[in-house]
């Protein structure tokens, strides 16, 4: 999970993201939404699949890259461990500071 942590916080990965969030794209297509270089890209999109946010599939020539949600499921299942039951939190008797 660290690694996903690691991937999430940089801006150009979370915008190849977002770009994937509407299907497969080569990495030309990918490069081509940024203003930095093609090597540049390719760095983020490894460090994307070493943490198995993205998946990539050679057809031909070229690479295509997807996402692939099950880190994501994970993260999702560790952050909801710190929601707070709402059952508990409603009957949970209201303290009242500076009441005598």
């Amino acid at each position: 999970m660290t690694t996903t942590f690691k991937a999430l916080n940089d801006e150009t990965r979370r915008s190849i993201l977002e770009i994937l969030k509407d299907g497969e794209k080569s990495a030309g297509q990918i490069s081509n939404e940024f203003n930095i270089s093609k090597p540049s890209i390719s760095h983020h999109l490894d460090l994307l699949k070493q943490a198995s946010l993205i998946k990539a599939k050679k057809k031909g020539q070229f690479i295509y890259y997807s996402l692939q949600t099950r880190s994501l499921e994970e993260v999702f299942k560790w952050f909801v461990q710190f929601k707070p039951d709402q059952a508990r939190h409603l009957n949970k008797p209201k303290i009242r500071l500076g009441v005598a």
